[in-house]
């Protein structure tokens, strides 16, 4: 991509804007999260936490952030906070939830403990829809413990909160509350050429600042054209195939012609002189793979 023809921002929906907005500025994490606990959590501090659950490897390669927080009246708990595809979205959350749990039991295998738990929650934003028997519009869903005939909540220190963003349609003079203004950055950021009137807030002001791709290093730059491409790729072979229901052999050539852009994308990273780790990072290909593929 020349930079003649690189967008105004970064699109916050791939990995690596993800990580570059909500990883290097806490005052912005903070201000969405607390957009989307809505008042029922208040964040005043946060902290990165080293990940320590089972497939580390694996989810150091996807935006998700592990968040030890404080709360206004000096609470404690755990936030996950993932940029996510739909697939398997539930089952996954449950797992990874759970372990974060059971890393709260006392590590001297005493018998007896009190099962005073921080509270845990999960904060996911999906690119698609969830799967469901009744289609709806709401784009915030809020899942708790609660008694299946009451409907009330069993326990209050446990919840799974995920945003349909493609159900977010509000336009800009449609913008009410925090949430609404986050969820539209969110969507619309890497086609802004400008910052909307609406949005120049200053809770807004660094972030528009850190998503500026003129702003990036020639190493971030790099890092986000490749992904951008490689994204481009597998999506023209996946929505032709859906759309075409072609033959075998031909989505064959298709991935085999994606699979050598991804090549040719990653001899450019090595003339480059990029660190294999973080070539592996951003093609999510292995170690190997990667030292495998030469001129």
């Amino acid at each position: 991509m020349n930079f003649d023809d690189a967008p105004k921002y970064i699109d916050p929906l791939k990995d690596f804007a993800f990580k570059k907005i909500f990883g290097t500025n806490k005052q912005l994490l903070i201000a969405f999260l607390n957009s989307v606990f809505d008042g029922r959590k208040v964040i005043t501090e946060i902290k990165y936490a080293q990940t320590e659950h089972s497939g580390k490897a694996e989810r150091e390669r996807l935006a998700i952030f592990d968040l030890n927080c404080k709360g206004i009246n000096d609470e404690h708990f755990i936030v996950e906070m993932q940029r996510v595809k739909q697939k398997n979205f539930l089952k996954r959350a449950l797992f990874y939830t759970s372990r974060i749990i059971s890393q709260e039991a006392p590590k001297d295998n005493k018998s007896h403990w009190n099962f005073d738990l921080r509270e845990v929650y999960l904060i996911a934003v999906l690119e698609d829809d969830m799967p469901t028997e009744a289609p709806s519009d709401r784009y915030l869903n809020d899942i708790r413990l609660c008694n299946r005939f009451t409907k009330e909540i069993s326990y209050e220190g446990f919840g799974i909160i995920y945003i349909e963003l493609r159900k977010f349609t509000k336009t800009e003079v449609e913008l009410e509350t925090d949430l609404d203004r986050w969820l539209y950055i969110l969507k619309n950021l890497k086609t802004m050429t400008e910052v909307p009137f609406s949005l120049q807030l200053p809770v807004f002001e660094d972030l528009f600042i850190i998503a500026e791709y003129s702003n990036l290093t020639k190493e971030e730059k790099m890092f986000c054209d490749a992904e951008l491409k490689i994204k481009w790729d597998n999506d023209y072979v996946i929505n032709s195939t859906y759309e075409n229901g072609e033959e075998a052999g031909v989505i064959k050539g298709k991935l085999q012609g994606a699979q050598e852009s991804t090549h040719s994308v990653i001899l450019e990273m090595k003339k480059e002189n990029m660190p294999v780790e973080l070539i592996a990072r951003i093609t999510k290909l292995s170690l190997d793979e990667i030292e495998s593929i030469t001129i």
